[in-house]
């Protein structure tokens, strides 16, 4: 009878941690909209997902910066290459080390 009684209290207590955190309501809010959408979606999980931010949204704003972010991978790595290209080239014109130390 014990164990029972420490099972339902640790219940309790997590219960009222979801809604302290919140947790409940925002549950209550998306199935509540689920149940009110006219035509229900194939997964009712994606929409679950969908309605709790587990998914990206498809915000343009969203896809455009995915798409700055990489052209300006692209850009950095045309730099990189460049740098190093130039740097071979310079080393060609650059006296080696033994003579820069014995002037």
């Amino acid at each position: 009878m014990a164990h029972y009684k420490a099972a339902g209290s640790k219940r309790e207590q997590f219960r009222r941690y979801l809604e302290k955190s919140g947790v409940m309501d925002t549950l209550t809010k998306v199935l509540v909209a689920l149940y009110e959408e006219p035509e229900k979606p194939n997964s009712a999980l994606d929409f679950l997902k969908q309605h709790l931010g587990a998914s990206t949204p498809e915000n343009p704003e969203i896809e455009a910066l995915r798409l700055e972010v990489t052209e300006m991978k692209e850009k950095y790595e045309a730099v990189l290459e460049e740098n190093k290209k130039l740097k071979t080239k310079l080393a060609q014109y650059e006296p080696p080390q033994d003579e820069k130390l014995g002037e």
